[in-house]
């Protein structure tokens, strides 16, 4: 029997988004199923949006044309919100992402988790944290180094991340046994139920890469192949 895989439905905020990491973004999709309908919002006779212009037949993207009605007023984030309300009720869909640095779609990505629907967001840096925590997973693309070659990369001071420090330390005292220790997989799927959490933002190709670095954790092998971790304080009492 095949396996039944996701249907993912994608909106691109052409205003607010890097055309040069698309091909990030599909290859991040790919992981959750695949992707059945694809729209891009913006004013294509805008100058600025060349380098979407050049990506939508090669992807076959949908194009949605909204003019500039008033300067400084963006068109294209309501009709955006419209098309994805209606196709979150109307299509058989499982995943919405939205590949935005604008947060004016944090109430339209709350009402898709309290829908069940999976909500995948990619943006840069600037993107604000409201929009960025709202999502199920949400991947920075404006930093080359963190999503292609996150294990060569090195943050600084990410112990003094106290926000950091304590989710990690949350998510192991929730899955751990009797003597401190969590298997990494339980603590991971806790940390994505709490939040957008994802460890190439920091740096780091995957969870023990970042457990290993930081000395305030040890990290040993369990059965098999999997990982344990603990915090540290644990073994000093």
């Amino acid at each position: 029997m095949s396996e039944i895989k996701q249907k993912i439905a994608l909106f691109i905020d052409a205003d607010n988004a890097p055309a040069s990491k698309f091909d990030v973004v599909l290859s991040e999709v790919a992981k959750y199923g695949v992707v059945t309908i694809r729209k891009a919002y913006g004013n294509w006779k805008s100058p600025t949006l060349k380098s979407w212009e050049e990506l939508l037949h090669e992807y076959a993207i949908q194009p949605v044309q909204q003019y500039d009605l008033i300067k400084g007023k963006n068109a294209s984030d309501i009709a955006l919100v419209i098309d994805a309300m209606d196709i979150m009720y109307t299509k058989d869909i499982d995943v919405m992402c939205f590949i935005t640095s604008d947060c004016d779609f944090t109430p339209m990505v709350t009402r898709a988790l309290a829908e069940g629907k999976v909500v995948l967001g990619f943006g840069e840096r600037k993107t604000p944290s409201p929009f960025v925590n709202a999502c199920s997973k949400f991947l920075f693309l404006d930093q080359p180094e963190t999503v292609e070659n996150a294990s060569t990369v090195k943050p600084k001071n990410i112990k003094s991340d106290t926000k950091l420090i304590n989710l990690l330390r949350q998510a192991i005292a929730a899955t751990e046994d009797e003597d401190g220790w969590a298997a990494l997989g339980p603590v991971g799927a806790n940390i994505s139920n709490r939040t957008s959490f994802d460890c190439r933002n920091y740096g780091y190709k995957n969870l023990s890469s970042l457990f290993k670095e930081v000395d305030l954790f040890e990290l040993k092998r369990g059965s098999g192949r999997s990982f344990m971790v603990r915090d540290a304080r644990k073994r000093k009492a």
